[in-house]
């Protein structure tokens, strides 16, 4: 990654329906972290209701520390797909909004290890930048092609 400083801050945030694993659920947003940094960051957890009544656990972090955001960043750019960069490359204006990019992840695949882009039921990132011209930094960085 070029210069740590450049991203501010990292959101990530999951839901857990009522017939969904929470455990599976956050392991598979663990997949994200690396080994070093998965025990340092906390989740908080809001309980919701869905729209028949059915309870739903949301869990949101916000990633400031440099050397974890660094690492996350560096993971999601080593196991995004070739496809799904160049998705995010051409459509960086759907993705992307006064500096910040928003990536949906697939649930389930990230479960099993693997990153893709996803529009239902992901796992939702944020990457807050310090700079405005992210199309550059997401490509030095990897994130996109």
């Amino acid at each position: 990654m070029q210069d740590q400083n450049v991203i501010a801050y990292v959101d990530i945030r999951v839901s857990s329906h009522a017939t969904e694993d929470q455990t599976k659920v956050m392991e598979a947003v663990k997949k994200i972290l690396t080994y070093d940094n998965v025990d340092t960051i906390v989740f908080e957890q809001h309980v919701l209701t869905g729209h028949h009544g059915n309870p739903i656990v949301f869990f949101e972090c916000r990633v400031k520390d440099k050397e974890t955001v660094k690492t996350v960043v560096e993971k999601i750019a080593t196991h995004l797909g070739t496809l799904d960069k160049e998705t995010l490359g051409r459509r960086l204006s759907e993705y992307s909004e006064k500096g910040s990019l928003y990536m949906r992840l697939d649930k389930q695949a990230a479960f099993e290890g693997e990153f893709k882009l996803a529009q239902v039921d992901p796992i939702w990132i944020h990457l807050r930048f310090k700079k405005k011209d992210i199309a550059e930094i997401c490509k030095e960085l990897g994130l996109i092609s």
